[in-house]
């Protein structure tokens, strides 16, 4: 007999995945005879089978933030469609499509049929989705974020991770900030590493030039996640903006220094731990702006060394 299947649609980036595990992980709890599907970017199947929330993706995709136009589904239709991709109403009409016997999503005045609770703009992201499964009855943690530590070795332990790069201008930090960081690091004989995604080589590259930092010690070209989850796992800490690999240094309870403009934490923060700093400076900006944020433009160099001497040393692997 076939099982019972949950399709979640969440095709969005890494940090959005990671962001949406607690939610993930509430569906494993509640529906555990369930099949769930994840539509999301082929390329976050390694995070979604980490996550042990999810037996199958279907990739789906969109630019931006967009939803995507249609979804791959075969056989019959969802028993359960459950919309962590936004507040509709195209999200919800792409699954409503698919005919679902349920649908769970947060209500739209454009889609009256579906009576879900209200979206909340000045809201966690975390505690967003978490909130909706509660109103279906499915207990959710928020906190339950952590990603098993990765088997593959670290390829530069005990390092400092800056990573210049984020989804968009507005929320990248200025390069020759970073080199400087790098510089005060690398004075104190800590070693430091460049990482960066798929189209940031550029960034990658003038951060090593100007903090000369040597070729073993810079990561570009947008590392398969194996490596790159196992070299944030074992990092002495990450410096980023509000990007993926700063969610991904959460996961692992890695020390971090985030630099947030022009969103702030309260929206997609780390979880309260002194071994996560989040730098902000304020107001509210337009986080599609192709220049980097006025606040964060406040964050100084000096800032952040001063948050990275505060951080506790990383926890210690697990027996």
């Amino acid at each position: 007999m076939t099982a019972p299947r949950v399709l979640v649609l969440r095709a969005l980036g890494l940090g959005d995945l990671l962001a949406g595990v607690p939610a993930l992980r509430a569906l494993r709890r509640g529906l555990p005879d369930h099949e769930t599907v994840l539509a999301a970017p082929a390329e976050l199947a390694p995070v979604a089978r980490a996550t042990g929330a999810v037996d199958r993706l279907l990739p789906a995709s969109a630019p931006g933030r967009a939803v995507p136009r249609t979804l791959d589904w075969t056989g019959p239709p969802p028993d359960l469609a459950v919309d962590l991709h936004g507040n509709g109403p195209p999200s919800h009409r792409l699954l409503r499509s698919l005919r679902p016997a349920r649908l769970f999503a947060f209500a739209h005045p454009d889609t009256p049929e579906i009576q879900g609770p209200p979206w909340r703009r000045d809201e966690h992201e975390r505690d967003r989705w978490c909130r909706l499964l509660r109103f279906y009855g499915l207990d959710a943690d928020p906190a339950d974020l952590r990603l098993p530590r990765p088997d593959t070795p670290s390829p530069a332990p005990g390092a400092v991770v800056l990573h210049p790069g984020a989804g968009a201008p507005a929320r990248c930090w200025p390069v020759e900030r970073y080199a400087a960081v790098a510089a005060a690091l690398r004075t104190r004989g800590l070693r430091v590493v460049a990482t960066g995604g798929t189209g940031e080589d550029d960034l990658v590259a003038r951060l090593a030039k100007e903090a000369r930092l040597p070729d073993t010690d810079v990561f570009s070209g947008g590392l398969p996640f194996p490596r790159l989850s196992a070299l944030v796992a074992g990092a002495r800490a990450v410096v980023s903006g509000d990007t993926g690999i700063a969610h991904l240094a959460v996961a692992h309870a890695t020390p971090t220094v985030t630099l947030f403009g022009p969103v702030p934490p309260r929206h997609w923060g780390p979880p309260p731990h002194p071994r996560h700093i989040a730098l902000w400076h304020g107001p509210e900006g337009d986080p599609h702006a192709r220049r980097p944020n006025p606040a964060l433009l406040r964050v100084t160099p000096d800032e952040v060394l001063d948050a990275l001497h505060r951080l506790p040393a990383p926890e210690e692997p697990a027996p």
